[in-house]
């Protein structure tokens, strides 16, 4: 094994030349990981030291693969000749209660850290710690967002924490919030984000579509206060009032858009057979289809219209479809649907495809269009999770015989 990692070392990190010698142990002793490396291993070339022993670290010390530990010390360029700094480092995190898993996930998204003085890192862990982030909800937020211990304490974490607290996030969700929050960890963004809310909120905006601990909150980022107002006040002259569910996903999506963009997105949409009143209807009903990519919705509407044989502005009478993915959500249920149809199990009358297959969740799905027909069809349970094509039951979706008028 270690005559096999050697030799990958070397063709993949040509810098890196390694030599045994038993007599000399170079790598540390590291208990709570595999070791994959001899520990009886020692560099031929003094100055090639540092880059073969960062990559015996990151591999025995923080549970890396060879690959990983290779493509990390070559990107990031992270070198070290000995193993106190970064000893003191993951002792450090043991110490506030780390996993080893924890430990090789922050490494494994900047293993720069292993560089930093553990007295410059003691500070912030014991500042979050005094907010009331502890034990695993500390190791959890930093293994999310690691770049907080890089942040200066005075000048970044400790306002960044106060402007938070302005934002009635319930304490127990600012752990999350933080881990979730990297690219909105930042002084300035985070009270551009505390202005915006208060204006939404002063709107009577429901706090539910205002959450900032959601993977994907809606709440735009805007740097003017001036065109932040304005764009609100186009969203509800457009029709959406502040306490409906679909404010925040106009607001967003008018604040990602300047009118040039917007004009060139309908102009896109009217080459599919989309009129105006097709493109309003989709934008009411969910303002999100028009973040997606063209190319993203060109795949869609392409396989929905040419292969399903549906009407353009059927598809607009349904936008949060396109918002779904095509080949986990889409492609799926179509082949199931097909399948029933071509065998008469069910028939194009019976339902919509677009109200009903697509738009359902998937149990709801599954109890409808797959168990119901197990016995029947045995492979659509197989057809429904990706497993089997329909080019393997010798069906495909170019024939439109039976799906045309769905």
């Amino acid at each position: 094994m270690f005559g096999f990692c050697c030799r990958r070392l070397q063709l993949q990190f040509p810098s890196c030349s390694i030599a045994v010698d038993y007599s000399v142990t170079h790598v540390q002793k590291a208990p709570h990981f595999t070791r994959l490396y001899s520990s009886k291993s020692l560099l031929r070339a003094q100055d090639k030291k540092d880059c073969s022993f960062t990559v015996s670290y990151l591999i025995n010390s923080c549970g890396l693969s060879l690959e990983l530990a290779l493509s990390l010390s070559k990107r990031h360029r992270v070198r070290f000749e000995s193993p106190e700094k970064p000893d003191a480092v993951v002792k450090l995190f043991k110490d506030y209660g780390f996993s080893n898993a924890h430990i090789s996930e922050i490494v494994k998204k900047l293993p720069e850290l292993l560089l930093v003085s553990e007295k410059t890192l003691l500070p912030k862990i014991e500042f979050l710690g005094s907010i009331g982030i502890t034990g695993i909800p500390l190791a959890e937020t930093l293994c999310g967002n690691p770049t907080v211990l890089k942040m200066s304490l005075e000048n970044c974490i400790r306002p960044c924490c106060d402007i938070i607290k302005t934002l009635g996030i319930p304490y127990g969700k600012v752990p999350l919030f933080i881990k979730r929050s990297q690219w909105l960890f930042k002084v300035k963004v985070l009270s551009n984000v505390a202005r915006n809310v208060s204006v939404l909120r002063s709107l009577k905006v429901p706090e539910s579509t205002i959450d900032l601990c959601r993977p994907h909150n809606l709440v735009p980022v805007s740097t003017d206060a001036d065109e932040f107002n304005e764009n609100v006040n186009k969203v509800i002259s457009m029709g959406f009032p502040p306490s409906s569910c679909t404010f925040m996903k106009a607001l967003y999506v008018i604040s990602m858009m300047d009118e040039s963009k917007l004009a060139q997105r309908k102009e896109f949409y009217r080459k599919f057979g989309w009129t105006e009143d097709n493109i309003l209807l989709a934008f009411r009903k969910n303002p999100i289809f028009m973040s997606i990519s063209e190319k993203n919705f060109l795949s869609k509407m392409d396989f929905l219209v040419n292969k399903m044989g549906l009407q353009p502005a059927d598809v607009a009478g349904y936008p949060s479809v396109l918002t779904n993915s095509l080949e986990k959500w889409i492609i799926p249920r179509c082949s199931v649907i097909r399948v029933l149809l071509l065998k008469g199990l069910i028939w194009k009358g019976q339902f919509s495809l677009l109200g009903t297959a697509l738009m359902g969740n998937k149990d709801l799905f599954l109890h409808r269009f797959v168990n119901k027909y197990q016995e029947q069809v045995p492979e659509l349970l197989s057809i429904f999770q990706g497993k089997i094509g329909l080019a393997e039951l010798g069906l495909g979706f170019e024939e439109r015989d039976g799906v045309k008028q769905m």
